[in-house]
C-alpha cells in the first residue's frame, strides 16, 4: 500500500517557501522546480496550506510567504492540511459476511488502526519545519 505523496510534496513546498523567503519569488513554477512536478499540483497544495492558515499567496507571480516561523509550523498541521481522508487505511468496504475474516476484519483492525495514527500524528506534533530547515543546512 502506497500512502498519498501530498504531505511530502507540501513539506517539500513550505521548507522551499522558509529557505528562499527574500532570496527568491516562490511562485507555483519557482516551487515546482524543486518538487519537480507539476506547477498545477503546487498550485493545488498551496491552496490548501492557504485554507490552513499556514501560507499566504499573493497572486499572479507575487509567490508564497509562510504566516508563521517555522518553528510554529509541525507536520502534524501540514498533514491535516492536506490529506483528505480521515482513515490512513482504508479497510475494504464488503468483506465476506460469511468468512470469520471478513466479517471481524473491521472490529479487529479498527481500533488498532486509529491507534497507529494517534501516534503518528503525536510524532508528527514534534517535528517542526524549523527542525527540517536544520537538518538542510548541516546536510549543505
Amino acid at each position: 500500500m502506497q500512502f498519498s505523496f501530498r504531505m511530502p510534496v507540501a513539506v517539500q513546498i513550505l521548507l522551499c517557501i522558509a529557505k528562499f523567503d527574500g532570496v527568491f519569488k516562490t511562485t507555483s513554477t519557482f516551487l515546482a522546480s524543486s518538487v519537480n512536478i507539476n506547477p498545477v499540483i503546487i498550485r493545488n497544495t498551496l491552496g490548501q496550506l492557504k485554507a490552513a492558515g499556514l501560507v499566504k499567496v499573493a497572486a499572479g507571480v507575487g509567490g508564497a510567504k509562510l504566516t508563521k516561523e517555522p518553528k510554529d509550523i509541525t507536520l502534524k498541521e501540514v498533514f491535516q492540511a492536506v490529506e483528505e481522508d480521515e482513515d490512513l487505511f482504508h479497510i475494504q468496504d464488503n468483506p465476506n459476511p460469511q468468512c470469520p475474516v471478513g466479517r471481524n476484519i473491521h472490529r479487529l483492525l479498527g481500533s488498532r488502526l486509529s491507534l497507529v495514527k494517534e501516534h503518528m500524528l503525536s510524532d508528527f506534533a514534534d517535528i517542526t519545519l524549523a527542525e527540517l530547515l536544520d537538518d538542510i543546512e548541516k546536510s549543505e
